[in-house]
């Protein structure tokens, strides 16, 4: 299992981490940060695989991905 966090300050709601998830875990959402963008969010966490492609190719570095310990 992995952890997204996404930094939804730093966001500009460019939309890559969407686009480009293999599993289609992330969605762009309808809040609002303080810059005016929308910003991405979790749809289903535990879809993710921990592949990396939304924080590699976030612009702002907005996201990060944590591998859980096993239980």
């Amino acid at each position: 299992m992995f952890e997204v966090v996404i930094n939804t300050e730093y966001c500009k709601g460019c939309g890559y981490c969407v686009t480009f998830c293999p599993k289609e875990c992330l969605d762009i959402g309808e809040q609002f940060n303080s810059k005016g963008y929308r910003y991405p969010f979790i749809k289903d966490p535990e879809c993710c695989i921990g592949c990396l492609s939304c924080a590699k190719l976030c612009p702002d570095f907005a996201i990060e991905i944590y591998k859980l310990a096993e239980k």
